[in-house]
């Protein structure tokens, strides 16, 4: 837990993923065409703490684990959250906010 919070606090926008997850490939796809650079960690290619990050995910209430969305340092969901808050207007205030994006 304590290597996910400290990923998640690094970057504005940290994305953790799978890279066989098309989920995921959306979420990052949807934030590079906001002008958002998130980190992207793909659990999948960490051999040596992608497993624990999944649990610590998972723990956070994450199911499926991926992708799961940081901003700001703080959690903001799966691809169904992110894509509601896309939706109703209020990710991109978010990503500005955060610093993630400047317009």
């Amino acid at each position: 837990m304590d290597r996910v919070k400290d990923l998640a606090s690094k970057k504005a926008a940290v994305i953790f993923t799978k890279s066989s997850c098309c989920m995921c490939h959306s979420i990052k796809q949807l934030f590079y065409e906001l002008g958002a650079s998130p980190a992207v960690y793909e659990l999948d290619n960490d051999s040596s703490y992608g497993r624990e990050m999944e649990w610590a995910l998972k723990g956070l209430g994450c199911n499926p684990s991926v992708p799961a969305v940081f901003i700001g340092g703080k959690f903001v969901g799966s691809s169904k959250d992110v894509i509601s808050l896309h939706v109703d207007g209020s990710l991109k205030q978010m990503l500005m906010d955060a610093k993630a994006i400047w317009f």
